[in-house]
């Protein structure tokens, strides 16, 4: 009995080593052949732009005379001289005529330079363009190519090409 298996197992691996495999090309004819589409969307960009009306505002340069502060200084000690003169009385007046008098400079002096550095003109606008990018969507079908379908041993076979085609090539490996 031990013969038995010893010898089939010689059988059998030497079947297993001699193992050979054949590789042959088939033609197979096809029975379909359609032409296959595919929805493809694309963004397609656009620019839209409009005007649009700008405010400017031009900052006047502070002089540097001092003109305006000066007028305000001499027209300030004159009405605080003025006022002094009025409100003193006796040997007081002549020391109240000069305490009005430059208090009313140093108002005067610092109300003109607050006038003249407020000045504000009249607001000026410009046109500027401006423009963003908007995005259309299109939808389109696009041809992929031709369905061929054939059969092979009650197997459904399916190559796409570029046209249509009458045979499709199978490479068949047989391994025996």
């Amino acid at each position: 009995m031990n013969k038995l298996y010893f010898s089939s197992f010689i059988i059998f691996c030497s079947a297993v080593l001699c193992a050979e495999s054949i590789t042959f090309q088939e033609e197979v004819r096809v029975i379909t052949s359609k032409p296959e589409y595919r929805m493809v969307t694309t963004r397609v960009p656009f620019q839209e732009c409009w005007d649009e009306q700008i405010e400017v505002r031009y900052q006047p340069q502070p002089s540097n005379d001092g003109s305006s502060g000066v007028a305000g200084a001499v027209i300030g000690g004159i009405a605080g001289g003025i006022l002094g003169h009025q409100v003193g009385g006796g040997s007081g007046k002549t020391a109240a005529t000069v305490g009005g008098a430059v208090i009313g400079t140093l108002v005067g002096k610092n109300i003109g330079e607050q006038n003249s550095n407020n000045y504000a003109p009249a607001p000026n606008y410009r046109t500027e363009r401006r423009c963003t990018t908007r995005y259309e969507e299109k939808s389109s079908e696009k041809f992929i190519g031709y369905k061929n379908i054939a059969n092979y041993k009650n197997q459904t076979i399916i190559k796409y090409s570029d046209q249509p085609l009458e045979f499709i090539r199978l490479n068949i490996n047989v391994s025996y």
